[in-house]
This record gives C-alpha cells, sequence and structure tokens, in this order.
C-alpha cells in the first residue's frame, strides 16, 4: 500500500521495522508509556503500538469497549497524555500504532455512552439511531436490553432524578413518558428490559460475538465513519498516529469499502487488520491493507517447531483419556452448533427474518439449514464476490451430510450469494462470530490432545510442519505480504510463546508425558478427565506460577469449555473438585516434586525453542510485533494474566547489561531472549537492506533436520528445532551450514566464524546459543 512521508520530514518511518504492543490502561497510563519511549528506542523497534485509546467503559482494562468516539480515554491520560507519549515517542524518532474498534461500541451503562443513550431516549427518532444495528421491527419496535434477573424483576424498577433504574443500572425517560409507577414508565419507553437469559433468542441488536454490552455499529453508513473516525483521522494527519491496527473488520458489513475509505481518509497509512486465516487462506487481493495483525505468522512459527513424530503417541494417550479417538472436524461443527442453537441464537433468529420465507421451504428446515452452513463453513467468513467458493463448497458439504436438508439448502444458496444484499451480508456477519466462539472459546478448551497447538489462528489438528513447509509459506509470505505484522503472543492468545515453546518439547517425549498424565490422573482424579489433562498441561507450560493464576485459570478453562461447567450454569461441586486438583500442585508433596522434575526437564529445551521461536518470528518476512514484556521470558496464560504490569527497570538493566559487551547463558533471567529481541531489531533498524530477500540456506549432515535457516538478503537467521532428539545424539556431529565461503559475523554473540568449502560447522556456531544472525564480516 502507498504510504506517505510523515509531517516531520520523515524522520520516523512510514512503514515500520518492528512494533512493541503496549497495553495502556489506568494502572499502565499514557505517562507510563511515555516513560518507556527511551528504553523502547534502546530495544529497536520503530513504533509502539498501543491498545485503544479512546474513552472507554469505566473499569476496562482493554480498550475495546469505546464508549466515545471523541475523547482520549481520561482514566488513561486524556488527552493532555496522549500528547505526553507522541512528545516522547518522537523525541526518540518513534512513531505510533494506534488500534482502532469500529465495529462495535460498549453499552454496559448507557450514561457513559451517549449515543446509546439518545437512542434509548428517543428511539428511531435520535440523531443517533443509524449508528448501530438495530432491527426495529422486531419486538414492536423497542430496543430489548437483557439485564433483569429475571422477568418478575421489572416490578423493581423505580424512577429516580427523572430516571429509570434497576439497582445500579440507569436509563434514560422519554421526554413526557415520566408519569406514573415505575412499571408503567417502562412499558412507554423505547426499549424494553428484559431477564438476561432472553439474549440468546429475543435480541434485536447486532452484537460483538455474544456480549450484550458491546453493541454493533454501522460503520458502513459514511456518516457514521465519518464521526467514529473524526479524531483518529485527525491525529493521523497531525502526525500523531503513524499507523493503524483495524480491530475485528470480520464484523463489518463490508470490510473492503471500510478499508477504501480508511486508506483514503488517512493517507494511505501503514494498517493492517486482525484477521484469522484459515490454513492456506488469503485476505482478498483488492483489500487496502499491508495484511494481517500476525496469527498465520504465528502458526507457521510453532508448527516448524513441534515434532510430528509425537503425535501417534499424544492421539493414543487423548483417546484413553476421553474414551474414543476424537474426531476433531466432528468437533468443532458441534461446538459451532451449540452456538448456532446457543448464545448467537439471536443472530441467526434475525438472518432468518431478513431472508423471510423461502418458496416451497418449510420454516423448521431453513433454521435448521443456516445452523448447518454457518456451523461447516470452514473459514471465518467470505467477502462476496471474494470467497464464493467457500460457501459453494460448504453448501456442497451440507447437502452431502444432511440430504434431509436439500430442498432448504438449494434454496438458501442463491440467496446467501448475492453479494452486497443484507441476507448475504448477515450471514458473512454472523459466520465469523460462530467460529471464533465455537472453536476458539469451545473446541480448544475441550480437545486437551497437545495444547500448544490450541491457538488463536493455529489448527490443532495439524500436528507440526516440515522445514520445507516452512520455508514455502515464507516465501509465500515475501510475495503476497511482505509489510504484514507478524507475531507471537497478543492480549487474545491463549498461552504466551513461551508456555507453548515449552510444551513443544513435549511432542519430543510422549510416552514420558502420557506416563506423567496417567500417573497424576490416579492421584488426583476429575470426571471431565480430558479438562484435567488440559490443566496439566498449562500448569507444567507455566510453572512457576502462583496457586491465584493456577485457579483462575482453571476456572476459566472449565467454563469455556462447557462440558462440566458454564459461566451461566455453573457445576459448584465439579469446580469444587477442580480447584482442589489445583492446590494439589501445589500442597501434595509427590505431585508437587513430580512436577518440579518435569519442568526441570523440558525448560532448558523449552527455552531453545522460545529463542529458535523469537528469532524465526522477528526475521521472517513482514514486520515483527514484540508483545510488552515478552522480550524477557513470558510463562503467560489466557487473559487477563497476560495482561499482567511488565517490570521495565529490570529490563533497562539487563540491556544496559548486555550492551556492556555481556552474552549471557540462557538462564532464568532471561537475558538471552533479550539479547535476541535487542540485535534483530536493532538490526532489522539500521539495516533494512539485510532483510530485503528470502532464501532458505541447507544445512548437511548427520544433525541437519535440527536446523531452520534462511538469508533474508544479506542477514542470515539460524536456529535450532527438536532440540531434545539433537541432545540425545550428542551434539551436531558434522552437521554445518552451507553458506558462501567467507567470514561471517554473528550479531548476538560477535563471534566470527568461517564458512570453507564444506560450510559453517554447526557446533562451534551454536556453542553459546542455540540461535545465531551471520551477516558478512
Amino acid at each position: 500500500m502507498t504510504v506517505p512521508e510523515q509531517p516531520d520530514g520523515g524522520r520516523r518511518r512510514a512503514v515500520p521495522s518492528a512494533t512493541y504492543r503496549l497495553q495502556v490502561t489506568a494502572d499502565f497510563t499514557l505517562d507510563d508509556a511515555a516513560s518507556v519511549a527511551g528504553y523502547l528506542a534502546d530495544l529497536g523497534v520503530t513504533h509502539a503500538y498501543s491498545s485503544p485509546l479512546l474513552r472507554s467503559a469505566a473499569g476496562s482494562t482493554h480498550g475495546y469497549d469505546t464508549v466515545d468516539h471523541a475523547h482520549i480515554d481520561e482514566s488513561r491520560g486524556g488527552r493532555a497524555g496522549f500528547d505526553r507519549l507522541v512528545a516522547a515517542l518522537h523525541e526518540q524518532c518513534l512513531g505510533l500504532v494506534l488500534d482502532l474498534v469500529p465495529n462495535h461500541m460498549g453499552v454496559a451503562d448507557p450514561a457513559e455512552a451517549p449515543w446509546w443513550w439518545d437512542v434509548l431516549q428517543h428511539g428511531r427518532d435520535s440523531a443517533h439511531a443509524d449508528a448501530f444495528d438495530v432491527d426495529w421491527d422486531f419486538g414492536g419496535g423497542r430496543l430489548r436490553l437483557p439485564v433483569l434477573g429475571s422477568a418478575d424483576d421489572v416490578e423493581k424498577l423505580e424512577v429516580v432524578d427523572g430516571e429509570l433504574r434497576y439497582y445500579d443500572n440507569r436509563f434514560p425517560i422519554a421526554p413526557g413518558t415520566g408519569a406514573g409507577t415505575p412499571q408503567e414508565v417502562h412499558d412507554r419507553q423505547h426499549y424494553e428490559l428484559v431477564d438476561w437469559r432472553r439474549a440468546d433468542a429475543d435480541l434485536n441488536y447486532r452484537r460483538f460475538f455474544a456480549i450484550n454490552t458491546l453493541a454493533g455499529l454501522r460503520a458502513e453508513d459514511p456518516a457514521v465513519f465519518a464521526a467514529t473516525h473524526e479524531l483518529v483521522l485527525r491525529l493521523v494527519e497531525d502526525g500523531a498516529v503513524d499507523g493503524l491496527r483495524i480491530d475485528h473488520p470480520d464484523g463489518l458489513a463490508d470490510p473492503k469499502g471500510y478499508l477504501d475509505r480508511l486508506a483514503e481518509a488517512s493517507g494511505g497509512r501503514w494498517t493492517v487488520v486482525e484477521k484469522i486465516l484459515e490454513p492456506g487462506e488469503n485476505l482478498p487481493e483488492s483489500w487496502a491493507t499491508a495484511g494481517t495483525t500476525g496469527y498465520d505468522a504465528l502458526a507457521e512459527v510453532d508448527e516448524v517447531l513441534v515434532d510430528p513424530a509425537g503425535e501417534a503417541a499424544l492421539t493414543a494417550l487423548d483417546a484413553e483419556l476421553t474414551g474414543a479417538t476424537v474426531d476433531y472436524a466432528r468437533l468443532v461443527h458441534d461446538s459451532k452448533r451449540e452456538v448456532t442453537d446457543g448464545i448467537l441464537g439471536s443472530e441467526v433468529a434475525r438472518l432468518v427474518r431478513v431472508i423471510g420465507e423461502l418458496p416451497g421451504v418449510d420454516p423448521a428446515q431453513q433454521t435448521e439449514a443456516l445452523a448447518e452452513l454457518l456451523a461447516s463453513f470452514p473459514v471465518y467468513r467470505s467477502y462476496l464476490p471474494d470467497g464464493r467458493e467457500h460457501l459453494d463448497a460448504t453448501v456442497a458439504a451440507v447437502r452431502e451430510r444432511r440430504p434431509d436438508l436439500g430442498a432448504a439448502v438449494d434454496a438458501l444458496h442463491p440467496v446467501l450469494s448475492q453479494a452486497g444484499t443484507e441476507a448475504a451480508t448477515r450471514f458473512e456477519q454472523t459466520s465469523g462470530p460462530v467460529m471464533a466462539k465455537g472453536v476458539e472459546d469451545s473446541a480448544y478448551y475441550r480437545w486437551a490432545r497437545f495444547v500448544a497447538l490450541n491457538e488463536v489462528g493455529g489448527d490443532p489438528a495439524r500436528f507440526g510442519s516440515t522445514v520445507e513447509e516452512f520455508h514455502a509459506a515464507q516465501a509465500h509470505r515475501r510475495t503476497r505480504y511482505p509489510e504484514a505484522m507478524t507475531t507471537l503472543s497478543t492480549h487474545d492468545t491463549k498461552r504466551s510463546e513461551d508456555v507453548r515453546a515449552r510444551l513443544a518439547v513435549l511432542a519430543e517425549i510422549p510416552t514420558e508425558w502420557a506416563e506423567l498424565v496417567r500417573h497424576l490422573l490416579a492421584r488426583h482424579p476429575l470426571s471431565d478427565r480430558p479438562l484435567a489433562h488440559l490443566v496439566w498441561q498449562n500448569l507444567v507450560g507455566a510453572w512457576p506460577l502462583s496457586r491465584e493464576r493456577a485457579h483462575a485459570y482453571a476456572e476459566k478453562a472449565a467454563r469455556e469449555a462447557g462440558t462440566s461447567t458454564t459461566w451461566t450454569d455453573q457445576d459448584e461441586e465439579f469446580e469444587a473438585q477442580l480447584h482442589e486438583l489445583v492446590d494439589a500442585a501445589f500442597d501434595d508433596e509427590a505431585t508437587n516434586a513430580a512436577i518440579e522434575d518435569v519442568v526441570a526437564r523440558i525448560a532448558p529445551f523449552g527455552r531453545s525453542n522460545s529463542l529458535s521461536q523469537k528469532l524465526l518470528q522477528l526475521t521472517m518476512p513482514g514486520v515483527p510485533d514484540v508483545y510488552q514484556g515478552t522480550e524477557l521470558w513470558d510463562l503467560s496464560l489466557v487473559d487477563p494474566d497476560n495482561r499482567r504490569p511488565v517490570d521495565y527497570d529490570l529490563r533497562r538493566r539487563l540491556l544496559a547489561g548486555l550492551d556492556g559487551g555481556e552474552v549471557p547463558p540462557v538462564d532464568d533471567t532471561g537475558a538471552a531472549k533479550l539479547l535476541v529481541v535487542s540485535r534483530v531489531l536493532r538490526a532489522r533498524r539500521d539495516s533494512p537492506e539485510l532483510f530485503s530477500g528470502y532464501e532458505p540456506v541447507a544445512a548437511t549432515g548427520s544433525a541437519a533436520g535440527h536446523v531452520v535457516a534462511f538469508d533474508r538478503g544479506g542477514a542470515v537467521s539460524v536456529a535450532t528445532r527438536l532440540p531434545v532428539a539433537l541432545a540425545a545424539a550428542g551434539s551436531w556431529g558434522d552437521t554445518a551450514l552451507q553458506l558462501p565461503t567467507g567470514a561471517w559475523r554473528d550479531l548476538l554473540t560477535g563471534q566470527r566464524h568461517v564458512s570453507d568449502i564444506t560450510g559453517i560447522a554447526m557446533g562451534p556456531l551454536l556453542d553459546r546459543l542455540p540461535v545465531a544472525l551471520l551477516v558478512r564480516d
């Protein structure tokens, strides 16, 4: 995409060489972010990459619940704090990439969201009625709000200070409707307060996924786009914001049209989209974006470090614990059907209303066919006419699997194929949330075969990849998405990069792991054995962690899985047993010792994987992002665990030591990872010409299969894979890296290596670190 020079004459790069993600909150404010600008410059990034900064719901720890697009969030520092951050960044010649949320608005407290309040007060006559995606014709012209504890709670409403109150919840009263009992007043409003349980079936406004407090916006409306983007685009024009990250484009009615409008309004600033691609899927070529935020890159890196040979043993263990071999495709389908028939039932029902009656099709069959099509869709969504092949394939698959739905499916096919129609668009907007809730937030917690692969953007059924497949993916990336973001950890990953790197070791010792799991399950039985296996894997992956963090993770995992307890119907007896299992990891002497032993066994190999993982991500084609704190070891689990405070004073001290000439051991401090991160980022910033190409580099010898290496155009990345088997072999032996003859210098250690007719011997090359970044000396 075309990106203009910055207003300051180009000191800051239009396209980042690397970014650093900061989660700005009331506890880590804009001034706190400003205070680390110097550190980020020393680390080597060119841009800070901030979480959403517009005014959000009170107490929000993430910022994705914007309530007012006209202001920088005051609890995070407000406009003055934002200006100080930008000034601090510019002083270090750093730019700012801002996370933007165009799809939805936070409405948990209507009094905080002026537009929503006005719509509740004036209904269809509100100046902001068109901003929200509301089906006013369903529900008698009233906006349904699922906030009551029960239908009888309408008797608990009160009128206070000209507002309708339900406990601490405040709602406006339409002009001239405030006389009478609170119930009579309520009945005259443009909204209806209903039992929260009705959210699954009876809502008439589009939400973000199934979150009732995030109401969908109609960003396709030019007036809505202009109003919700006015401040951000002004910041772009003023040179305060240099790039944009677009949250959840799959929720938009017209992602392409949105990106076209944004590119025009922003002057073509570097823009990436938070879009999850299934294996082999590409973004539409017509989109005005540099690419995704990098979940696809994450999967490519993870997979090449997983040993495919471990699949059989771990599959057998999973079948033993589950009672049968899991059909993952069936699990995904069934999990998605639970979503269509449950928490997203309101969205499916609205789609049925939009389509209307189809000639010769029974209404019940039509609804069932729609649910089957949504549950069978192989990608998050299509973008008609792009992605039409996914719809056609899904129709064919459902017809074959459910011949009883043939007539309904055939009738729906042409309706859902007409690009730009409301029916086709709403189907597209619904398939994404069905996939996300059914797969990421259900199936990933139900299939515990090998949780290192259960990651956003990944495919748990794909057990590792070859080096050749990795190289092919990078060649494609360089051709198709050379300026897309790459990542290993985000605020949404199910576990951090270092947890996944450690767990990847289990694929190399699956029999040992299976023996330990059987021992733990026998000692601490849980009726939901797959869930117990999932918990043990994550505890080992994140160990040592506090008891509080372990309990919080296990509880969230169990409720997300929904197999033995759920968020809305908690099984207290089961959850008590689950917490006893977690306590045993800390209090049962034998169990604690077993965990300590296995962690001691795999942690060194996990660190090798972590360094390899990081080097590959930072040097592969694209713009690498470093999630806050992950320049050291970070053993975090799913949010909110991955949003804990970062100790920047420690990182500054360690970086200063490295800059003093230290080459640290690969130990608990994590300084070795900081060395890799800082040296690679500085090289990318200072010598971008070294990272302009991509060619695989071969290794020869007995341990050649343990090498991943490539030349980016002068900088050669060398990483170790499958470290357990390498250690078992004793050494690198006769393995050599096939580089042109002459002298090479490792930017990580400073060591000089000479390539002769046989190449560079791998043993001396990686005697200090399991990775190297070579340039001509």
